[in-house]
């Protein structure tokens, strides 16, 4: 009797779970080939990136480091990449969702080349892919954990926008990510004030230089190491990592903390 009856439980349930036909087995817990995977929490991350407009251009701002946790555990990673001759693109948040983001757009990139008709994404549209693939993702409860700074300079005009995880995205004059947004947001939102329309590229450079000082003495995520990328209508220059000189004395002004 038990030969015979083998072949028919042959790939059954096993004891506790249900038989579904044909030779299917599921519980309330979904199996092994059916499990999906989110990201619940980053990884390695990056902190701040900061965005400021000047007369003729963009420039954009981000420090190297990839904090594991709160250990900063590797300290030479570029978060700024060119799209194009008219667009760059950096980001805050999981630094492998970054590369995924990178990998994409580098895929675009070669895709238009390939076409050569003579057409190529400007920073608007990039800006405004971003914004529907992160909707895409976090619509799928699967969010890609950045939040993206795009600038650019194209028929004429600058162009600087900011999309998070979850695909709100808006276009300012000046923009930060993570800690940069409490920080240096006011900074430069002064410089804005001050100069208006005439904000120059070496004054917009020195509130970026200052904004990431002051990160470095209070982010406990950010790094004296940065790297900087200016777009005009001459193209886009990504310049190599460099340092600022902070100045500690400054540390005898705080109170409260002891």
């Amino acid at each position: 009797m038990a030969d015979l009856m083998q072949p028919f439980w042959q790939g059954g349930p096993s004891p506790g779970l249900f038989y579904e036909y044909p030779g299917k087995w599921s519980s309330d817990v979904a199996s092994p080939s059916d499990a999906r995977n989110r990201t619940s929490q980053p990884t390695v991350t990056g902190t701040s990136v900061l965005g400021l407009k000047f007369t003729g251009g963009v420039i954009i701002a981000a420090d190297t480091l990839g904090s594991y946790g709160s250990m900063a555990r590797f300290r030479n990673v570029s978060r700024v990449m060119k799209v194009n001759d008219s667009t760059i693109l950096s980001a805050a948040g999981d630094y492998a969702d970054f590369q995924f983001i990178k990998a994409e757009i580098e895929q675009m990139v070669i895709d238009e080349e390939v076409l050569n008709d003579g057409f190529f994404m400007s920073p608007g549209a990039v800006h405004s892919w971003m914004t529907r693939m992160l909707y895409h993702r976090r619509s799928k409860f699967d969010p890609l954990w950045n939040s993206v700074t795009v600038a650019g300079f194209y028929n004429g005009e600058s162009f600087l926008g900011s999309v998070d995880k979850i695909g709100i995205a808006f276009k300012s004059a000046s923009v930060a990510s993570g800690f940069g947004a409490y920080l240096a947001q006011p900074l430069m939102r002064k410089a804005i004030e001050d100069n208006g329309d005439n904000l120059s590229y070496e004054k917009a450079r020195h509130v970026i230089e200052e904004c990431l000082k002051v990160l470095y003495y209070r982010d406990a995520r950010s790094y004296n190491r940065y790297e900087i990328a200016v777009v005009t209508k001459d193209g886009v220059k990504i310049e190599k990592p460099s340092s600022s000189k902070p100045d500690w004395n400054v540390a005898n002004v705080v109170r409260g903390f002891e």
